[in-house]
C-alpha cells in the first residue's frame, strides 16, 4: 500500500491534469498488483485524435487560429498533407499530395494559406497555396541546394535548414540514418549531412546563423527556438531571427529536439528521451513530450507512455497535440469505426498543466 501512495504522489506531481473520475478509476484498477501500479504511473490522460484504417498520421501543425491542423498522412505507401479539425481530427481536405518535397517543408502562412518547398517549376522554390483552393503562388525562386523547414519572416526573407554534405572522413557514424525524412527521428541526417540554420533575403542573399535544425518561430516573429547537436546529445537553443543573442535552454545527455513555441511565447514544448519517472528504459528508447519555460525554468514532463511520443504542437484549447505509436485499444477502434490494422503513428492530444 505504501508503494501505491508514493506512486500517487509522483503522478500528481508530474502528470498533466486529468478528470477526477478518470484518476479514481485508474487508482482502483492499480491497487491489485505491481503490474497495475506500473500502469497507473504511465497514465497521462492522452486522447486519440486521428485513426485511419491501415494508415498513419504524423507531424501535426496547428493553424494560428486553432481551428485546424495539418498532418503527414500515409496510406498504402502514399504520402500526402491533409487538413483536419482540431476538435475531433476529422479530415477536411487534402492540401498537397504527390510532392515529396512538401513533407518536410509544409507550414501555415496565416490562417488560410500554407507554404512549402517544391521543384514544380523545374527549380527549387517556396510556394504559397490557399487551403480552401485557389491560385498557387511562388514566393521565392532564388533557392538551390538541399533545404527544409522554411519559415517566412515579415520582411519576405526565409529562415530554413540547409544541409551540408561533408567529406566521408568527417561524417560522424552516429549521424547516419537510413530512415526516411518524414520518420519519427527527423533530426537524424543521412550520409553525415550537417544541418545549419540560414537566413535568405528576398533578393537571394544567404547568411548562416547557427548550426542546428527543427526551427520554430515565436508568435511575435522575433525569436527562434531550435535544436543543436553536441556530441551524441541535442540541446534546445534560442536566438533572435538575425542570429544574435544565442542562449541555451536545455542540457544533459539527452536528445532534445522538435521544439515548438506556445502561442503566448512563454513556453516551449519538445521531444526528448531524457527519461521516465522512476522507470529505467534500455538504450533510452522511450520518447516523450516535455515542456520548458522560455527562460529555461520549470521543466515539465507532459507524456509518460512507453511509446514514441513526439512532434508536439500547442493549440488554443489548452491541449498539446503530438504523434505517437501507442497501442490503440478496441474501444478506440470502435469509436473511430476502424476494423483493420491500426499499427503505426497517429495524432493524440493531452491536457496542458493548469498553471502553464
Amino acid at each position: 500500500m505504501h508503494r501505491i501512495v508514493i506512486i500517487v504522489v509522483m503522478f500528481l506531481t508530474f502528470a498533466p491534469s486529468v478528470q477526477a473520475e478518470d484518476f479514481l478509476n485508474w487508482l482502483e484498477a492499480a491497487s491489485g498488483s505491481q503490474q497495475k501500479d506500473k500502469a497507473l504511473l504511465e497514465f497521462d490522460g492522452a486522447e486519440l485524435i486521428t485513426l485511419e484504417n491501415r494508415g498513419s498520421e504524423m507531424f501535426p501543425k496547428v493553424s494560428p487560429d486553432g481551428k485546424y491542423f495539418l498532418t503527414v498522412s500515409t496510406k498504402k505507401h502514399q504520402h500526402m498533407i491533409t487538413r483536419r479539425l482540431v476538435e475531433n481530427g476529422d479530415p477536411i481536405s487534402v492540401v498537397v499530395d504527390h510532392d515529396a518535397q512538401v513533407l518536410d517543408s509544409i507550414a501555415w502562412f496565416g490562417d488560410e494559406d500554407v507554404t512549402f518547398l517544391s521543384h514544380r517549376a523545374d527549380s527549387l522554390g517556396l510556394w504559397q497555396k490557399p487551403i480552401g483552393g485557389g491560385v498557387i503562388k511562388r514566393l521565392h525562386g532564388r533557392l538551390d541546394g538541399e533545404l527544409r523547414d522554411p519559415i517566412v519572416l515579415e520582411d519576405g526573407s526565409i529562415i530554413a535548414v540547409r544541409l551540408h554534405t561533408p567529406s566521408r572522413r568527417m561524417a560522424p557514424k552516429y549521424e547516419k540514418s537510413k530512415t526516411p525524412r518524414f520518420s519519427f527521428d527527423n533530426w537524424k541526417m543521412t550520409g553525415g549531412k550537417q544541418p545549419h540554420l540560414v537566413r535568405i533575403s528576398a533578393e537571394g542573399v544567404e547568411e548562416e546563423l547557427a548550426s542546428g535544425l527543427n526551427p520554430s518561430l515565436s508568435a511575435d516573429g522575433k525569436r527562434l527556438v531550435f535544436s543543436m547537436q553536441a556530441g551524441r546529445s541535442w540541446h534546445l537553443f534560442m536566438m533572435n531571427v538575425d542570429g544574435s543573442d544565442l542562449v541555451q535552454l536545455t542540457e544533459g545527455r539527452s536528445v532534445d529536439v522538435q521544439p515548438t513555441w506556445s502561442p503566448d511565447g512563454k513556453w516551449v514544448a519538445f521531444t526528448s528521451n531524457r527519461g521516465d519517472v522512476g522507470v529505467r528504459h534500455s538504450n533510452k528508447g522511450n520518447w516523450d513530450v516535455w515542456m520548458i519555460s522560455y527562460d529555461g525554468r520549470n521543466l515539465t514532463r507532459l507524456t509518460t507512455d512507453k511509446a514514441k511520443d513526439g512532434a508536439p504542437e500547442f493549440a488554443k484549447n489548452g491541449r498539446i497535440y503530438f504523434h505517437s505509436d501507442r497501442k490503440v485499444d478496441k474501444q478506440a477502434r470502435k469509436e473511430h469505426q476502424v476494423k483493420g490494422n491500426t499499427n503505426g503513428f497517429h495524432i493524440w492530444s493531452a491536457m496542458l498543466p493548469a498553471n502553464n
